[in-house]
């Protein structure tokens, strides 16, 4: 079972409540969750779901460079291959992947629920 949630904002966590209810349940479970986004902003009840929230360049890099996501799960104090990273977009799930995180590519909200409640055994 994964340790870890990173997850992506725009065009994942902006996909509407079923994704946000999943952070907040994956959370109370004790999963270590965190927000990368190449954004430098979020509303702050988006930053609030979770642990770790890392903005623009504040990892030193920006995805899909795969130094980003190791960034983001030192901050997390796992190893990449115990996170999961939730992304629309093919490239930052290939750095994802390069860094040793297991990947959910989010197209459906229902579909990327099902899946993380696998991944995160919720």
């Amino acid at each position: 079972m994964l340790r870890g949630l990173i997850m992506d904002y725009g065009g994942v966590l902006t996909d509407g409540e079923p994704i946000r209810s999943l952070v907040r349940r994956a959370r109370a479970a004790g999963v270590r969750t965190a927000l990368l986004s190449d954004a430098q902003q979020v509303p702050a009840d988006c930053a609030e779901l979770f642990d770790v929230v890392v903005l623009g360049t504040t990892a030193g890099a920006r995805k899909p460079d795969p130094a980003a996501f190791r960034a983001t799960t030192d901050l997390l104090d796992l190893p990449a291959g115990d996170c999961v990273v939730v992304d629309d977009l093919p490239a930052n799930l290939a750095g994802a992947r390069a860094a040793g995180a297991v990947i959910v590519r989010h197209e459906n909200p229902e579909v990327t629920v099902a899946e993380l409640e696998i991944l995160l055994g919720l």
